[in-house]
């Protein structure tokens, strides 16, 4: 029998309780908030409208305040536009109950809802307004979500994607009054007009009566939205991006030390650019990174499997308090189990791991003969192989390992996330394993004899885990394969009985695709994930795996609803290094990898471009 204590569960698997099915069902949109921000999109759409369209204005009270000297018009029309853009901006905040879009949105609709009657003299479009307004205020408390983590490339985003749509809607305002407009203005005249006006500046284009005077008024508030947004964006209150503290590593490597050995992935825990929630009793505890709002947990969680019901109904609670897309990606069978039970989350097969067995591999036989042919190759051209673990490296020569494994990347961006570590040779990491190939050349390059580096992760006391593979590109091929058969067979030495290798995504369906008998539809998935291994590697990670004979463990991607997959899916490729929104700096600017300690670098892709 279970009982469940403090959000865990005592004695035998654990089980979801109707507890556990109300708390933790996950952050599912509410209707209000979702319906609400569809109709702050439609209000500010029919803002910019009526600030734009001239035709879109229909009162005879309209005509004659245009030709009124000391109108209102030009100043009513520039506040419906700003009115207009700032709500589409907030639409998306609202839908995912962010507090400050709520209430950025309640000092916005009265505004709008003032210029649509002051410059339109429209009451349907003030009321539409103040309809939005009296649910925003009426279930205001279903709009506390917090802020998500401040990124310092949000600004730059942001002026860029204003700018462009500022001159894009700015050709539209000045292009609306063809009977108003003086001469015929090309279309550079038009760009020149609509960029000097963003600046509060006259530009070429003139026009009769006092449209001039809307256009001036719309277009500089269009440069005001820019630079007021960007501003803030900039300098906003800073809610951080989560990182590790030194603590919470400490409470991490004591779970991973009495649990290490029930997840490969455990170790990878240890990044120091994620964060983490543990359970109530503190036996627990999931760590995670936020990526375009995606709260993206990768592995199983960390510790007692008893106590992993707290530290996911933690996670799940920071999700809804934030309104975050709840994912795992990468769990196990048993993780995916419990994912499940205790949230109404689903679960899909992602792909296996590849699992060798040390007592159970050899060179021998006719499966490994082309591991083996290439092995005794690359052994008969001079190459020698070292296996150790970090501790027993100098720091002379860690540091040498570190600037090779950096300049080896192949890559201006680190991949890594799930199943990669992001250092090497952190004073805390010295039960890691690192074999390396070398090779005396008559003209010794920067790192001497080094040719080739493969680092492994502690998996409990009795395994190691890949963690990255990096090689000179002017050695050899076939690096790979010799330092992994190097690492099999020194295992023993250290006490190492299993080894995990790299994930292969979609692994069944591409083995099952290949074999007499499959169907159309297996087929065509199987050659849908072929083209995309041009750039992803898919197919060329299970055909290298498979050359070990490993044992497959499968992998699951743990998701709310089958439309959040594209966005999870965009997330985890943010997070893997695949999609690089941010702008990078030139290589030759960049630092040098500080020295081991508590800063760490990104030194993470299991990289198998050089099998």
């Amino acid at each position: 029998m279970s009982v469940r204590i403090d959000g865990e569960v005592s004695g035998g698997v654990p089980s979801r309780s109707s507890r556990g099915r109300r708390l933790l069902r996950g952050p599912r949109p509410e209707a209000v908030p979702v319906l609400v921000g569809r109709a702050a999109t439609l209000v500010g759409l029919l803002d910019i409208a009526a600030g734009v369209f001239p035709r879109f204005r229909h009162s005879r009270m309209h005509a004659l305040a245009e030709v009124l000297p000391g109108s209102f018009g030009p100043f009513a029309a520039a506040l419906s536009l700003s009115a207009g853009v700032l709500l589409l901006l907030l639409a998306h905040g609202l839908k995912r109950r962010k507090r400050r879009a709520w209430r950025a949105a309640v000092a916005l609709l009265p505004a709008g809802a003032a210029a649509q009657f002051a410059y339109r003299h429209s009451l349907v479009g003030a009321l539409i307004a103040v309809a939005l307004l009296v649910p925003l205020l009426r279930h205001r408390d279903q709009f506390a979500a917090l802020p998500d983590p401040r990124s310092r490339w949000r600004a730059l985003a942001n002026f860029v994607l204003m700018s462009a749509g500022s001159v894009l809607l700015g050709l539209v305002i000045v292009s609306v009054h063809p009977g108003r407009t003086i001469g015929d203005p090309s279309l550079a005249d038009r760009l020149t007009h609509v960029i000097y006006g963003l600046f509060g500046f006259e530009g070429p284009v003139d026009y009769q009566g006092n449209t001039s005077w809307t256009v001036a008024f719309s277009l500089g508030a269009l440069g005001w939205i820019t630079a007021v947004t960007t501003i803030y964006l900039a300098f906003r209150p800073e809610h951080p991006a989560a990182r590790l503290t030194e603590e919470d590593e400490e409470k991490l490597r004591a779970l991973l030390a009495r649990h290490g050995g029930r997840d490969s992935l455990g170790h990878f825990a240890l990044r120091r650019d994620k964060a983490v929630v543990f359970s109530p009793s503190g036996k627990a505890a999931v760590t995670y990174r936020v990526v375009s709002g995606v709260m993206l947990a990768s592995g199983d969680p960390i510790g007692d499997v008893e106590a992993w019901p707290g530290a996911i109904e933690r996670f799940m609670d920071e999700a809804r308090a934030h309104s975050w897309t709840p994912a795992v990606m990468g769990c196990s069978e048993t993780g995916g189990e419990v994912w499940t039970r205790e949230t109404g989350l689903d679960a899909l097969e992602l792909g296996d791991e590849a699992v060798v067995d040390v007592a159970d591999f050899s060179l021998a036989g006719r499966a490994m003969r082309n591991v083996r042919q290439m092995v005794k190759r690359i052994e008969r051209a001079g190459y020698e192989t070292r296996v150790r673990r970090i501790r027993d490296l100098g720091e002379a020569e860690l540091e040498r390992i570190r600037r090779a494994a950096e300049d080896w990347r192949g890559t201006d961006t680190e991949r890594g996330f799930s199943m990669a570590l992001g250092r090497i040779g952190d004073p805390a990491d010295g039960d890691c394993l690192i074999a390396t190939a070398h090779k005396q050349d008559d003209e010794p390059g920067e790192y001497g004899d080094l040719k080739a580096i493969l680092h492994f992760v502690p998996w409990g006391k009795d395994g190691v885990s890949l963690d990255l593979m990096r090689r000179d590109r002017a050695a050899d091929p076939g690096m790979n394969e010799l330092l992994i058969v190097a690492a099999l067979q020194a295992a023993p030495k250290f006490g190492i009985t299993r080894v995990s290798l790299n994930f292969a995504m979609f692994r069944s369906a591409l083995a099952r695709g290949e074999k007499i008998g499959a169907g159309p539809v297996l087929r065509a998935w199987r050659g849908l994930l072929v083209f995309l291994s041009r750039w992803f590697q898919i197919e060329s990670l299970y055909k290298f795996n498979a050359k070990f004979q490993p044992r497959w463990e499968p992998r699951f991607v743990v998701y709310r609803a089958p439309a959040d997959l594209p966005r999870i899916g965009f997330a985890a490729m943010q997070a893997e290094g695949f999609v690089d929104l941010a702008v990078p700096l030139p290589r030759f600017l960049r630092r040098r990898r500080p020295a081991p300690g508590r800063p760490c670098g990104h030194v993470g892709e299991r990289d198998v471009r050089a099998a």
